[in-house]
C-alpha cells in the first residue's frame, strides 16, 4: 500500500464530491427564480440517497465479481470485504478508498439528468426515479465498462466516465424529455448568472479530481489527465465564446461557461490516454459539436431545459469516439486510430453506441412505468406559481 497514492485518491474523491453542490449552483442559476430550490434539492438529495444505495449493494453490482459480463455479484453488498486492505481495483490503495472515489461518480451522474426535466417533475417521483435509475442503469453500465463487463472485454476505453457518466446521463436526459413532455412556459433566461459562474468554478475545480484521480495513483498518467482536463476545457471555452460571438453576435458569459463544461465532458474518457495537443482538438470538437447540438435541440423544440443532452450526451459521444482516434501508447499504454490501431477505434464506437442505446431505452422504460402508476409531473398551476413553494414550502429569496 502506498500512502501517497492513497492520499491522492482521497483528495480526488473530495474534489469530485464538491462537484455535485457545484452542479446545484450551476443548474440553480440557470432556472427561473421561483424554482431554484427545487433543482438544487434534486442535486443535493442525490448525495444522500445514492450514498446509502452504494453502501448497501449498488457498489457490489457495479464492481463485484463478473456474472456473464452483465452485472457484478453481491459479494461486496453491505460493504462486506470493503476495508483497508488492497482490493480488486487499484494496486496501491485500500479497497475502501476505491469505494469512496467511485461513489462520488455514482452520486453526480443521476443529478446531471435533472437539468433536462427542470421545472416540471415532482419530488416524490424524482426520489423513486433516482433509486431505480441508480440500480437499473448506472450500476450495470459501470460494470460493463469498469467492472470487467462485456464493454471492457470489447476493448473500449473510458478513462473517467465518458460513457458511464456523461453519455448515460445525457441520453437519459433526452429520454426524459420525450416521456415527460414540455413545460407550460419553456422560456429559459438564467435568473442568476453569478450562481452559474460559481457552479462552473466548482465543477472545473472538482473535475481535476474526477479525471486525474481516475489514474488511482499519483503518477505520470494522473499528471497527463490533469493537464489534458485544463487544456480541453480552456480550448472549448474560447471556442464557444467565439462561436457565440460570431453566430449570436454577442460574447455570452453563460455560453463561455457552458463551453468549458462541454470541454470537460469531452476530455473525460480520453484524459489519461491522449497527448495535450490531442486535448486541444477534442476541446474544439466539443465546442463545435455541443454548440450546434443545442441549436438543433432548439430547432426541434425539445424541452431539454438546461441542455443536458447537448452538453453531456453529445459531448460524451465526441470524447468517447475521439478517444479511439487519439489514444497514444506513450501516455496511457493504448494506441488509437492515428497510431494505426483501427480495432481500438471500432471498440470505442461500439462501446459508445451501446451506452447511448441502453441509457436512452432503459430510462424511457423507467419513466414510462412511473408515469403509468403515478403523477410524475407537477400540474400547470404549480408550474406557473412556484415549484419551490408547492413542493418544499420554501423560497430562495425573500424580497
Amino acid at each position: 500500500m502506498n500512502t501517497g497514492d492513497t492520499a491522492f485518491v482521497l483528495i480526488s474523491s473530495a474534489l469530485v464530491a464538491i462537484m455535485t453542490p457545484g452542479l446545484a449552483f450551476f443548474y440553480g442559476g440557470l432556472v427561473k427564480r421561483k424554482n431554484v430550490l427545487t433543482i438544487m434539492m434534486q442535486s443535493f438529495i442525490s448525495m444522500g440517497v445514492v450514498t446509502v444505495l452504494w453502501a448497501l449493494f449498488t457498489f457490489s453490482l457495479a464492481f463485484g465479481p463478473d456474472h456473464g459480463g452483465y452485472i457484478g455479484g453481491l459479494d461486496y453488498a453491505l460493504m462486506h470485504g470493503v476495508g483497508m486492505e488492497i482490493g480488486a481495483y487499484g494496486t496501491t490503495i485500500p479497497f475502501l478508498a476505491f469505494f469512496i472515489f467511485q461513489m462520488m461518480f455514482a452520486i453526480i451522474t443521476p443529478a446531471l439528468i435533472t437539468g433536462a426535466f427542470a421545472e416540471r417533475m415532482n419530488f416524490t417521483s424524482y426520489m423513486i426515479f433516482l433509486v431505480l435509475w441508480s440500480i437499473l442503469v448506472y450500476a450495470p453500465l459501470a460494470h460493463w465498462v469498469w467492472g470487467g463487463g462485456f464493454i471492457a472485454k470489447l476493448g473500449a476505453l473510458d478513462f473517467a466516465g465518458g460513457t458511464v457518466v456523461h453519455i448515460s446521463s445525457g441520453f437519459a436526459a433526452l429520454a426524459s424529455v420525450f416521456v415527460l413532455g414540455k413545460r407550460k412556459n419553456t422560456s429559459q433566461l438564467p435568473h442568476n448568472i453569478p450562481y452559474v459562474g460559481l457552479g462552473v468554478a466548482l465543477l472545473w475545480f472538482g473535475w481535476y479530481g474526477f479525471n486525474a484521480g481516475s489514474a488511482l495513483a499519483a503518477n505520470g498518467v494522473a499528471a497527463a489527465a490533469f493537464a489534458n482536463t485544463d487544456i480541453a476545457a480552456s480550448t472549448a471555452m474560447v471556442g464557444w465564446l467565439l462561436l457565440s460571438w460570431i453566430v449570436d453576435s454577442r460574447p455570452s458569459m453563460v455560453g463561455a461557461l457552458t463551453g468549458a463544461v462541454a470541454g470537460l465532458v469531452a476530455i473525460t474518457p480520453a484524459a489519461g490516454y491522449v497527448t495535450p495537443m490531442a486535448s486541444i482538438v477534442i476541446g474544439l470538437a466539443a465546442a463545435l459539436g455541443c454548440f450546434y447540438a443545442m441549436k438543433f435541440r432548439a430547432y426541434m423544440q425539445w424541452d431539454d431545459a438546461l441542455d443536458v443532452w447537448g452538453c453531456h450526451g453529445v459531448g460524451g459521444v465526441i470524447g468517447s469516439v475521439l478517444t479511439g482516434v487519439f489514444a497514444a501508447k506513450s501516455i496511457g499504454g493504448f494506441s488509437g486510430l492515428l497510431e494505426g490501431n483501427t480495432q481500438q477505434f471500432v471498440a470505442n464506437v461500439e462501446g459508445t453506441a451501446i451506452a447511448v442505446v441502453f441509457a436512452f431505452v432503459a430510462t424511457y422504460i423507467i419513466l414510462s412505468v412511473l408515469k403509468a402508476f403515478m403523477t410524475v409531473t407537477v400540474d400547470v398551476r404549480e408550474q406557473q406559481e412556484s415549484l419551490d413553494r408547492a413542493l418544499h414550502g420554501e423560497e430562495a429569496y425573500d424580497f
